[in-house]
């Protein structure tokens, strides 16, 4: 687990926590397993669509693919964080948090101070009871003005929110008839996804 440098004796990690880390990346490392879902969700919207992680109290993306629609949104790249509650994706993972942690968070985070009276609690508490009914989040353009999204939480094995799908593009692009079907495409989606970490984290079921 620890070895000595010959230089100046000082303890290092050794090549049993590199093995380990290797390990623990086939599973929690689910890039390689979301990609096929978010390029499907580029070529089937032709928006662009994103898989982000939850990481603690944020929401950080690992993946965009862009869809074939030439007008963009890029508040969302790889490597940008956002906190719970913020952008579609953050909302989703925060209303399928088991009821306890989510209202601890919504009691304890003071997330308006950097993104507005839009994400103050009465506000998000409202957005988090509306992803509940809908089944799927819708940021509008809350962020940035005429940038919308939409999310869908991916669940673990155990049914907890470990990050979601989604899409982002310009406002005219997520009118109010069309947010049900892409709706529908992002938890279908998600549900695949969803199952296909299940199989691997249990292979044998």
């Amino acid at each position: 687990m620890v070895d000595r440098d010959d230089r100046d004796g000082r303890w290092i990690l050794g090549p049993e926590v590199f093995l380990l880390g290797t390990a623990a990346a086939a599973r929690y490392d689910v890039s390689a397993l979301a990609q096929p879902f978010v390029r499907q969700l580029a070529v089937a919207t032709g928006e662009s669509a994103f898989f982000s992680v939850r990481r603690g109290t944020e929401t950080v993306c690992l993946l965009r693919e862009d869809g074939s629609f030439p007008l963009r949104s890029h508040v969302l790249y790889e490597g940008v964080r956002f906190p719970l509650g913020v952008a579609s994706a953050g909302l989703a993972v925060l209303a399928f948090l088991p009821e306890s942690e989510a209202l601890e968070y919504l009691q304890s985070a003071d997330i308006s101070d950097n993104y507005g009276a839009n994400h103050a609690r009465p506000a998000l508490e409202e957005r988090v009871r509306q992803t509940r009914a809908l089944g799927y989040a819708v940021n509008p353009g809350l962020i940035v003005q005429g940038s919308w999204g939409m999310a869908a939480a991916v669940f673990d094995s155990r049914s907890s929110p470990i990050g979601a799908l989604s899409i982002t593009g310009v406002e005219h692009r997520f009118a109010p008839l069309r947010q049900p079907e892409l709706g529908r495409l992002l938890m279908r989606s998600a549900h695949q996804l969803s199952s296909a970490l299940a199989v691997r984290t249990n292979p044998g079921t």
